[in-house]
């Protein structure tokens, strides 16, 4: 049978497996198990002899390698269900997990690994007198709060991180650095991060994202107008904007779209119509970036354009084919002479991708789009230069922009409407300064996301990433899925929402989700997933026993019958269960008795576990019938080896076919 690890991936091992891979002369022992010779990798990462450090361009930082460290070392953290806090418990797909969002980052490893289409965060600025997470820890003090991230050696979690302090920015880099290095393995592959952020360390988190993503995958850094008259305290110029920085997983499978256009920039834009739709005329050749035909040097995207009486047109294949000599490399700038008199001759206008001095460019399309779109989309703006209509993307009947600005500005951006969104939804009570506007964060997930995907946000303060969330489901009966991570901050006890009930940042946040919630269903019936997961993150559900049982003596195995905190619930161990097992957090749950035993189903038979300390041999048959790709029982259920033997070959007999999978059967 196989023992579950009971805590979170190690990255550490994961990536030396990887690099061993690649090359295993540079895998060597150690006394904690395998590691890397650096010397000997920077050698095969070297074509020339690796003597010593060199420049480099880099961002480093006091604490650099010690963030690193942080996101690396393992979490024998997990998450524990609170249902008396959740809504639709049962039925819901949303979550909400209270705890230090660097301990989340790391349970969710496994189990959300790839799985993320959306990120949006707004951390701390870092303006001076901002609160930010402390990572150091000592563990000689309250054991059971410090591993479970909820405090730091004074007994707070968070720290305000003042100009005076000597590690100013590098604090905040290393806060940082650790859960964006985490949080690129959730990402899916066609995954988009949106950050917020105001000019204190926009270009800090600039660096550190190219660090991370690759400067290659930034997809734009975005000035959004918060404040159209400017924050009269500021000093010299008045600040009236903040950034939204956007980078992909991967910037060839990534995907933005465009806003609704109003009336009046369709007629202003778009100012001619054909029996499609409005449209502009774009000029056809490539300009910009990567406009030379070098760039798609096998005639994909450089051909002649033949044109006459309207009809559009290109050379014979056989004659495209001659353009450009793949053995030689070169383009035949005669032979494309030659062709331009034979077609001219004939009364075509003959037209190549080249700019106003002669050079030779490339077409936007390649030449299977010419052949799609070249009747529909082709021809002449007023100076006479070939062109492409450029049509507003349609969507749900609105016309759409094709990209998104990189300058944003809507009156409902302003800092002000996050608030009275805020103070609306709480009946006029205030309790946060300059939260989100619910338009804003709208206007971000409309432009990424589709059906089903999920969004993740782990700053999320008053929660208006799910509020969001909601009102974008609900326009279309969608099924756009949240994960909210937030710090159980406490409230300060003179502070309104502290007066009216709210003790922490989390319960402010989980009462928006339900009041949100009820106005949105109220206003539009919408039948859309109104409920969420309220999940808290806590100390392993082990002892620590379970971990190091190979150090226990023989005189003392006496004292350890039960490796399971005593408080810990079965709900408690079936999460992390699911989470060891890299399941998702979101899948239904099923409870049914077996005799006398409860045994848990999760998402039909992905699942199948009891935490019962007696289990009836019996069960196996009912549970077998449902065959099971995982079955998870407790180590105490088992009074002897020869039950688990018994056990195993009774699976073994009903379910054949599973025999051989590994860790089929495990116990906790």
């Amino acid at each position: 049978m196989n023992k579950l690890d009971m805590e979170s991936k190690n990255i550490v091992n994961e990536n030396i497996e990887k690099i061993s891979e690649l090359f295993p002369n540079v895998i060597v022992e150690s006394n904690t198990g395998k590691t890397i010779d650096f010397d000997l990798l920077r050698q095969e990462l070297s074509n020339d002899i690796v003597e010593g450090t060199k420049e480099k361009y880099q961002l480093t930082w006091p604490g650099k390698k010690e963030a690193m460290v942080h996101s690396n070392i393992p979490s024998k953290s997990t998450l524990r269900p609170v249902k008396e806090k959740s809504v639709d418990f049962d039925n819901t797909q949303n979550i909400y997990i209270e705890g230090d969002n660097l301990e989340v980052l790391k349970i969710l490893q496994e189990s959300y690994l790839n799985k993320i289409k959306c990120i949006y965060i707004d951390p701390p600025y870092n303006t001076g007198n901002d609160f930010i997470y402390n990572d150091k820890f000592k563990k000689d003090i309250d054991e059971e709060l410090l591993e479970s991230g909820q405090i730091d050696e004074e007994g707070n979690r968070m720290v305000t991180n003042n100009q005076s302090n000597g590690r100013f920015h590098s604090d905040w880099l290393s806060m940082m650095f650790s859960r964006l290095k985490l949080v690129r393995n959730l990402l899916s592959d066609s995954g988009i991060i949106f950050v917020s952020i105001d000019s204190n360390e926009l270009v800090n988190l600039v660096k550190i994202l190219d660090m991370i993503f690759g400067e290659s995958n930034k997809l734009g850094i975005i000035s959004t107008i918060n404040n159209l008259k400017g924050r009269s305290d500021s000093e010299f110029f008045a600040t009236c904007n903040e950034f939204l920085v956007v980078y992909a997983k991967n910037k060839e499978k990534a995907s933005i779209k465009g806003f609704e256009i109003d009336n009046e920039e369709i007629d202003n834009d778009y100012k001619y119509e054909d029996e499609i739709s409005k449209y502009k005329p774009v000029g056809f050749r490539k300009t910009g970036n990567g406009w030379k035909r070098e760039e798609r040097p096998y005639m994909y995207m450089y051909y002649p354009v033949i044109e006459k009486n309207g009809i559009y047109n290109t050379v014979s294949k056989e004659e495209y084919y001659k353009i450009y000599d793949v053995n030689k490399k070169v383009f035949d700038d005669e032979f494309v002479n030659k062709l331009k008199e034979k077609y001219e001759k004939q009364g075509y206008k003959f037209i190549l991708p080249e700019d106003e001095n002669g050079n030779c460019g490339r077409w936007r399309w390649g030449i299977e789009t010419f052949y799609a779109e070249k009747d529909i989309n082709l021809c002449f703006n007023n100076a006479g230069s070939l062109c492409t209509k450029m049509r507003a993307t349609i969507e749900n009947g609105s016309i759409r922009m094709k990209s998104a600005k990189t300058l944003w500005y809507k009156p409902e951006y302003d800092t002000g409407t996050g608030s009275k969104i805020l103070k609306n939804v709480f009946e006029n009570q205030n309790y946060f300064d300059n939260p989100k506007s619910l338009i804003y964060i709208y206007d971000i997930l409309k432009i990424c996301l589709e059906n089903n995907d999920i969004v993740l946000d782990f700053f999320s303060g008053s929660a208006t990433t799910a509020h969001a969330v909601m009102q974008l489901n609900s326009e279309d009966n969608g099924n756009i899925k949240y994960i909210m991570a937030q710090l159980p901050e406490k409230c300060d006890e003179n502070s309104e929402a502290y007066r009216n009930g709210y003790k922490t940042i989390c319960e402010i946040g989980e009462e928006r989700i339900r009041r949100a919630g009820a106005k949105i269903k109220e206003e539009t019936n919408a039948d859309i997933d109104y409920g969420f997961r309220v999940y808290k993150v806590d100390s392993t559900n082990m002892k620590d026993v379970y971990y190091t049982a190979n150090d226990l003596e023989q005189s003392n195995i006496g004292e350890f019958k039960e490796n399971i905190k005593e408080d810990r619930t079965t709900d408690d161990l079936l999460t992390q269960v699911i989470l060891d097992l890299g399941l998702t957090l979101d899948l239904n749950i099923e409870e049914k008795m077996i005799g006398k035993n409860k045994v848990y189903y999760v998402a039909g038979n992905s699942l199948v576990a009891c935490f019962d300390d007696n289990i009836d041999i019996d069960i196996v048959d009912k549970i077998c019938e449902y065959e099971p790709y995982k079955v998870v029982f407790k180590d105490s259920a088992f009074k002897t080896d020869n039950d688990k033997i018994n056990l195993k070959e009774r699976f073994k007999k009903l379910l054949p076919q599973r025999a051989s999978d590994k860790g089929y059967i495990s116990i906790l």
